[in-house]
């Protein structure tokens, strides 16, 4: 069973490896289009699709926040692990978020219509550069925590070679000593460092920002459940997101 389990959790994992390479090239847009993907925030479906491609998109991206947000509460990660292994439901929130990831990609209606179009070369250059550092700060984040316990990979470890995982402890590495949540930074950075602005992925971006900004609220809430006092310390003395301004 721990072999079956393990084998699963690298699957799962390989596969989200794959939604999140894509994502690269989706939220990039006419910038990566020499990549030549079929399917991005700004391309990829014919004209007579975009009447109606608002309600359309937005109901991805709720989708994408109501799967996201009940998922990662407490009440139903309980409620997960009377149905499936423990050590799996991790792995089963990443295969999830993947699927309606993929669900994303597969079905959004670009709207591409420029509401800004960077000429100069030099702006475009720090537009690229913003862009690659918003995806090299999500990733870099992710292994500053623990990336294979993040992604399940730990627990699925831990339960093939029958020992307990360790708690996970309280710690600030780099970026966390200077903001609370690189990794939305970082996405932040991504969405909207983009030198060619198109209305689809105008709405992408703001929709998906007001959620980051909801969904830290009930992240913060959790974390302050598991690690108490410290954490609200922590919020005391480290900004949200943007290093040196605010705090709460």
């Amino acid at each position: 069973m721990g072999l079956l389990i393990l084998l699963c959790g690298v699957a799962i994992y390989g596969f989200f490896f794959a939604v999140f390479l894509y994502l690269i090239a989706f939220v990039g847009g006419y910038m990566l289009a020499f990549l030549g993907m079929p399917k991005t925030v700004d391309f990829g479906m014919p004209p007579e699709f975009y009447t109606g491609s608002v309600a359309s998109n937005v109901g991805l991206m709720l989708l994408f926040a109501v799967q996201h947000t009940i998922m990662a509460r407490q009440g139903f990660k309980k409620m997960i692990t009377k149905i499936i292994p423990p050590a799996l439901e991790r792995s089963f929130f990443v295969l999830v978020t993947s699927l309606v990831l993929a669900t994303i990609y597969t079905y959004w209606l670009p709207i591409p219509a420029v509401v800004w179009s960077i000429e100069s070369g030099i702006w475009q250059t720090v537009m690229m550069v913003g862009f690659a550092a918003g995806f090299g700060i999500v990733l870099l984040s992710t292994f500053l925590l623990n990336h294979f316990e993040l992604f399940g990979l730990r627990q699925v470890w831990c339960r093939f070679k029958g020992v307990e995982m360790a708690h996970t402890e309280f710690k600030t590495p780099l970026f966390y000593q200077h903001i609370r949540h690189p990794i939305y930074l970082g996405f932040f950075l991504a969405m909207w460092c983009i030198p060619v602005m198109t209305a689809g992925h105008l709405l992408f971006a703001g929709v998906m920002t007001m959620y980051t900004f909801i969904g830290i609220g009930y992240e913060e809430r959790d974390l302050i459940a598991h690690f108490g006092a410290r954490y609200q310390d922590y919020m005391a003395k480290v900004p949200s997101i943007i290093p040196f301004v605010g705090k709460k």
